[in-house]
This record gives structure tokens, sequence and C-alpha cells, in this order.
């Protein structure tokens, strides 16, 4: 009795080792199969770059707010600190389109040869702020000074172009700080002595004592962009992921100007890391629906 008792357990494990082992198997097998599954729906998904600037809030609210059907159309939003960042992910081919400048994408397409067409030109625009210790007021102090920017993109043509003209006794020092999380990091530790803003950066450096000295609307010039690789816009199955974000968008437009950007402080939050102390700072901003920037505008991008 106490022999069939053991035995039982015996046949037990035995089998329970044998099932461990096809699942094991059939665990890899399914692994691989995810994994080829996952990679083809990344390809065919729209992989947009964007960043924690309020020219971008549009394509969040879009997402977020399910204003597409996201079972039947797979958009996806590549989330970067940094414009050069973007660049990278947009020229090696990771994402279809990026938030951008016409700077930048100018450059893109005349020093790397990368094709671009423009899907529309946005709302951003970048103040140039001070430190509270560095007791520059006025663009003519800013002699010896350091100023944080972006290479080849619109804060470093922002920066010649405010500062020809004005009596300097020494020069400006342009410092290459690319994320514009740490640029306002810098700023408020007072690391620079000014930096090149955009929103929702700006406000909360306003908020903490930092001085705006310059405003690039002041320039009346539209210099945000979306761009997308021009092979994109060829493929049929882009071309319908592409209206389908473009409707998206313009109702994540409609809504914003309607409800306002505190109406969105949960996807503020989400994306931007911003408390509801700056989000009821942040200025009014207008947005206006996708289309595609005329060749006048692309032709006087230069200040």
């Amino acid at each position: 009795m106490n022999r069939n008792i053991l035995i039982i357990p015996a046949v037990l494990i035995a089998s329970v080792f044998f099932s461990c082992g096809r699942s094991a198997e059939e665990v890899r097998r399914i692994s691989r199969e995810e994994r080829m599954k996952q990679a083809k729906e990344e390809r065919m998904a729209l992989k947009i770059a964007v960043m924690p600037t309020l020219d971008c809030l549009p394509a969040f609210v879009a997402r977020d707010c399910n204003l597409y059907d996201t079972a039947a159309v797979d958009i996806r939003l590549r989330k970067f600190s940094a414009q050069m960042d973007c660049d990278t992910a947009l020229i090696g081919r990771s994402v279809e389109g990026a938030f951008s400048d016409f700077v930048r994408t100018e450059r893109m397409k005349s020093h790397d040869g990368l094709q671009l067409d423009y899907l529309s030109s946005t709302n951003a625009y970048w103040n140039l702020v001070t430190s509270r210790k560095a007791r520059v007021r006025k663009i003519s102090q800013l002699d010896d000074k350091m100023i944080g920017m972006t290479r080849y993109s619109a804060t470093d043509l922002l920066t010649t172009k405010f500062t020809e003209g004005i009596r300097l006794k020494s020069q400006v020092f342009r410092i290459q700080i690319n994320d514009v999380n740490v640029r306002l990091a810098m700023l408020l530790n007072n690391e620079i002595d000014a930096v090149w803003l955009p929103e929702p950066q700006a406000t909360e450096a306003r908020m903490k004592g930092g001085n705006v000295i310059a405003d690039s609307r002041d320039k009346k010039k539209v210099l945000g962009v979306l761009a997308f690789r021009a092979e994109v816009m060829k493929d049929s199955h882009r071309r319908k992921q592409l209206s389908v974000f473009g409707k998206a968008y313009n109702m994540a437009c409609d809504s914003l100007n309607k409800n306002g950007l505190q109406h969105y402080s949960e996807v503020l939050k989400k994306h931007y890391g911003i408390d509801d102390k700056v989000i009821n700072a942040l200025p009014k901003i207008k947005y206006t629906h996708m289309k595609k920037p005329s060749k006048a505008e692309t032709d006087n991008i230069v200040l």
C-alpha cells in the first residue's frame, strides 16, 4: 500500500518534468514569433519624433485622448528631449516624421541629403531667458556671457539675429546644450548666464526668477515645422496613416483652442513633467490646423 503511494508521486514528478521541458520549448518558439510580430508592427506603424514642447501638444492630446481608432491605425510617438536625437531618428529611419524647426530640417536636406516633405508649420517659439544672478536685463549686456542653445537650429540663428548690430565689448559664447530639460536645469542652478527655451520650459524659468530678454515671435517668423521623409508621402499605407493623424491633430487643436491648455493638465503632467503651478501659469497659445507651408514661407526662413 505504502509502495503504491510512493510510485504515484514519482510518475507525477516525471510527467511534470516532461511537461516543463515542452513548455520551455514552446515558450521559446512563441517568444520568437512574438518578437517577429512586434518587429513587423513596429515597421508598419507611423512613428513620429516628439519633444516635451508645446508645439507637440496636439499630437499628445490626439494620442492620449483616443481621437483616432488605435485599433485601426497604429501611430506611435517617440519621445526625445533633444532636437539632435530627433534628427538622428529621422536620418536613421527609425521614425517617419518629426517635430522640428525649419533651420534644422533645411540643414538636414542640404548637409545630410535627406529628402523631406513639410506636412505643416507649427507654433513653436523660444524665449531667451537669463539667470536671476546673471544681472542681464537686455541683449547689449550679453558680452562675455554664455548662452545655451543648439547648433544649426532656430536657437542658433536667433542668437545671431538678436545680437547682430548690437555693440558688445566682447563675444557671446554659444554653449551647445541639446536637451531642453538640462538647459532649464542649468539656468535654474545658475550654471549658465542665459538659455533659449521653448514652452513650457520658458514659463517655469520665468516663474523661478528668470528674465526674458528676447522672444522669437518678435521676428514675426514661423520657425516650427512637422517634417516627414519624402518616401513616406509616396506610400499608400503611410498616406492613410497620415490622413488619420491629420484629422485627429486638427481635432486636438480645436479642443485646445476651445478648452485651454489647463483642460489637459493630466496630459501635460504625463508627458512634460510639470506641476499644477506651471500649468496654470502657461500663456494662452493658439493652435492652427495642419497645413502644408507655402513656398513663400519656406523661402523666407532666414530672418
